[in-house]
């Protein structure tokens, strides 16, 4: 059996085992996430597979998996607790300003800086935090990348925005083409087959030592400042879905 929608998923879900394969991202509800892992323990083939699609879902299970690709020192604070826990290893190392981010929150909204892990340490001593957090050290003179990478088709735009920290074009920053370096595309191929995505938006900051960390990954994303409009991009999926289709029906 091929699923491919939402509404067949939910009818049939129960029933799926080996041999049956759901094709294409799920748009699945907030604390539905539990039939991904069933249903990969059952058998059932993914496409993109189930730990891309988890990972897409949630900034917190990125750090958590991903957290390798990322700034040192990123975290994720599951309570005040886990601030405690990291504060020591901020102040020796010399990290000053962080960023957290809203797990489920997009567009940059989630987004706020702080001066220090004790300042956000601090408020959230007084008040209730949405958590988790993902917690990362501030690189202020770090570059910020959008790769948009689909099978044979790679591209980069650079993001800027010299009035603030947060260069999302949702939030007022302005973008410019970018050179795919080597060392980038070979940066985003072991980031995307670490998490298993097939094809990936990632977010990219590389520092003026030329170091190269991933801040977010995703399935899909704005491509506002891309050469590839929404339409392409969803043909060049619909591609992919069916390429991976074609094989699984003749293995």
């Amino acid at each position: 059996m091929i699923i491919n929608s939402i509404t067949d998923f939910r009818r049939v879900c129960r029933s799926l085992g080996p041999g049956d394969l759901i094709l294409g991202r799920l748009a699945l509800k907030l604390g539905e996430e539990i039939k991904l892992y069933d249903l990969a323990d059952r058998g059932v083939t993914f496409f993109p597979p189930a730990l891309a699609q988890l990972l897409a879902r949630s900034k917190a299970a990125q750090t958590e998996v991903l957290g390798e690709f990322m700034a040192p020192g990123s975290f994720v604070a599951y309570g005040l607790p886990d601030l405690a826990a990291h504060l020591m290893e901020f102040q020796t190392r010399g990290l000053e300003s962080v960023v957290a981010k809203r797990d489920k929150a997009h567009l940059g909204l989630g987004v706020s800086l702080w001066p220090s892990l004790e300042a956000l340490y601090s408020l959230a001593s007084l008040r209730d935090l949405s958590y988790p957090l993902v917690v990362q050290p501030f690189l202020p003179q770090a570059r910020d990348f959008r790769v948009v990478a689909l099978g044979d088709y790679l591209e980069a735009y650079e993001r800027l925005n010299p009035h603030s920290f947060r260069k999302n074009l949702f939030q007022g920053g302005s973008s410019r083409s970018a050179d795919l370096s080597p060392r980038i595309s070979d940066f985003c191929c072991r980031v995307m087959a670490r998490g298993k995505f097939p094809y990936a938006i990632l977010d990219l900051l590389i520092t003026i030592e030329d170091e190269i960390y991933l801040s977010e990954i995703n399935l899909h994303g704005g491509l506002k400042g891309a050469r590839l409009t929404q339409k392409e991009l969803g043909e060049k999926v619909a591609a992919l879905e069916d390429a991976f289709r074609r094989g699984w029906e003749n293995s």
